[in-house]
């Protein structure tokens, strides 16, 4: 609907190497903005820049070389894990691919295959669990070493062992890389250069961590809430 305004407003800056947290409830207009970047869709108003130049201005094929992906629910596949991992970047040698994926935690899980990197992963990678599908998406990403990176944060629940794998592959993923994400948890995004609050498409609040901590306002109120319900869960499952 032209007549719907979904963003307003919205005015960001980002300097090269830095990461953005996109923070907010559902419908606030995260998806929306991840949607604009990758030009999925394009502004009816107002203009997305890179290197100071609006991005209508080149070819889609010139801003999908420089953007990467890690979605919440990854396609994978039906065929090895090697080679679901060289989709990142289909001319990368094999030694190429295994460094990509000893970065990112992938070689802890294909140890225990039978047939290691040549294992097949099935259907939509049916025979891995969520959390090994994503370590799969985050070695794509490492191999295609793009210049901006958007990571969709999973939602669904994976084993605290991967947690900490993820976590750390998503650290070395976006050092010294402009990043984007789409944050569902805060305590993964305390780091990020810029935290931005939005909510029904407009930018709320914006600082870093500590900054919106001190303000006291919507970003305060959101972490409070996680931070006291993961400590009763962590607290539920020690009783358990």
């Amino acid at each position: 609907n032209e007549d719907e305004t979904i963003l307003e407003n919205f005015n960001l800056k980002v300097s090269s190497g830095q990461s953005v947290a996109l923070v907010g409830h559902t419908g606030s207009g995260k998806t929306t903005i991840i949607n604009l970047l990758s030009r999925f869709y394009e502004p009816i108003s107002g203009s997305i820049l890179i290197d100071g130049k609006d991005y209508r201005e080149r070819s889609i094929h010139w801003l999908h070389k420089r953007i990467g992906y890690v979605l919440q629910s990854p396609h994978l596949f039906s065929t090895t894990v090697m080679e679901n991992i060289r989709y990142g970047r289909l001319d990368a040698t094999d030694e190429e691919v295994m460094y990509a994926a000893k970065m990112v935690g992938v070689d802890t899980f294909v140890q225990t295959l039978e047939k290691g990197y040549d294992t097949f992963v099935g259907e939509g990678g049916n025979m891995l669990s969520i959390g090994q599908k994503q370590l799969i998406s985050f070695a794509r990403a490492v191999l295609a070493d793009p210049r901006i990176l958007i990571l969709d944060e999973a939602t669904s629940s994976i084993d605290s062992e991967s947690e900490e794998i993820i976590q750390q592959a998503t650290e070395k993923l976006l050092s010294d890389r402009t990043s984007f994400i789409v944050a569902h948890r805060l305590s993964t995004i305390v780091n990020a250069d810029i935290i931005v609050m939005l909510e029904m498409g407009k930018i709320i609040e914006m600082g870093d961590h500590e900054t919106l901590l001190q303000k006291r306002g919507a970003y305060f109120e959101l972490y409070r809430n996680q931070f006291f319900k993961e400590k009763s869960k962590a607290l539920e499952d020690i009783l358990d």
